[in-house]
């Protein structure tokens, strides 16, 4: 990959190219190894996502103005989870707190097939990340979660 995090459109050309999902796996793991360095600082109770096997820590910061995207950062002790962070950003990255909080990230993650071939555990850790990720961006949009 070039930049980090890659283009959604790179990740789903990736995905098509690879033939099986042993490959897949491994793109993943490869994605995980990019994963900028997470400061130890923030790897806190406070910060971990609840919902996930592996143990993951997802931060943010507000953004610039309403219309900047906001500033994510996270990390896990699993490197394919790391590899689904990498996704994540990939998909969120770019987007404003209103923007996040109004996404159906299921539609790439179905373009990419991990609706079909993540294991029910690792697909409720996804979705525990993303849950988490819209309350914080719901908070800067001024629309808190319940």
């Amino acid at each position: 990959m070039s930049d980090f995090p890659p283009s959604t459109e790179e990740l789903i050309e990736t995905f098509e190219d690879l033939q099986d999902w042993d490959e897949r796996y491994d793109f993943m793991i490869d994605l995980g190894r990019e994963l900028p360095v997470f400061p130890a600082e923030l790897q806190t109770e406070e910060n971990i996502v609840e919902g996930c096997m592996s143990t993951v820590w997802l931060v943010t910061r507000p953004p610039e103005g309403a219309d900047k995207p906001i500033a994510i950062q996270a990390d896990s002790d699993s490197i394919i989870v790391k590899g689904l962070i990498v996704i994540l950003l990939a998909y969120y990255s770019q987007q404003t707190s209103a923007e996040i909080v109004d996404s159906n990230v299921g539609d790439f993650l179905k373009q990419l097939g991990l609706d079909q071939h993540l294991s029910p555990q690792r697909r409720n850790g996804l979705f525990s990340m993303i849950k988490r990720l819209k309350g914080l961006a719901a908070v800067y949009a001024g629309d808190p979660p319940n």
